[in-house]
């Protein structure tokens, strides 16, 4: 059985770029509500005792959205701080700069990817088999692993992630996730 992961933080550490009661809207209620999903869902199936990454890799239908969906919370969840990392170094700084020109750019293409994506879903920061970084939007729950990617961030642009704070404006919403977003744990991501 899956379980709802405690946020590494307080609940009103990351405002007021992400507040206390969207956290507790996002990260309680669809966080939660997505784990229950998952739950029922695998009992009696050949995903019941499977991980999330197999449940991405395998699955379809709704075990796969749901599974997905905690997955993709519970990796938004963990890179944020009150005191974050403002930008990458060491071999992911370089990594960025080669494929993106600089971290600038990169900054600006992501922020596009995150501000454009039609509907509800995810942009990421993911790595290929051959070490190159890639800007991936997926719609719903996809998520790059599914497509043999390894993410390395991500910004939930479905609209509860946002809709409290900034109402519809998530370009406002994608400003502040810079603000939050701890490069030491993207770093980590990008070294295992």
């Amino acid at each position: 059985m899956f379980e709802l992961p405690q946020l590494p933080y307080a609940y009103d550490a990351l405002e007021p770029y992400i507040t206390k009661k969207t956290l507790e809207f996002h990260h309680d209620k669809h966080h939660q509500a997505y784990v229950d999903k998952v739950n029922g869902l695998v009992k009696g199936t050949g995903f019941e005792g499977a991980g999330l990454e197999t449940i991405i890799q395998k699955a379809d239908g709704g075990i796969f959205n749901n599974g997905a969906q905690v997955w993709n919370h519970t990796f938004y969840f963990d890179q944020f701080s009150n005191n974050p990392a403002t930008a990458p170094e060491g071999n992911l700084a370089e990594a960025i700069n080669r494929d993106f020109g600089d971290f600038e750019k990169f900054r600006e293409a992501f922020a596009n990817a995150a501000a454009t994506l039609f509907g509800s879903g995810w942009a990421w920061l993911a790595a290929n088999t051959d070490g190159s970084l890639e800007i991936v939007q997926t719609s719903n729950a996809a998520n790059p692993l599914r497509d043999g990617k390894k993410p390395l961030l991500t910004c939930d642009v479905w609209e509860h992630a946002y809709y409290l704070d900034v109402q519809n404006k998530r370009p406002a919403y994608v400003g502040n996730f810079w603000k939050v977003l701890d490069w030491k744990v993207i770093e980590k991501r990008f070294s295992n």
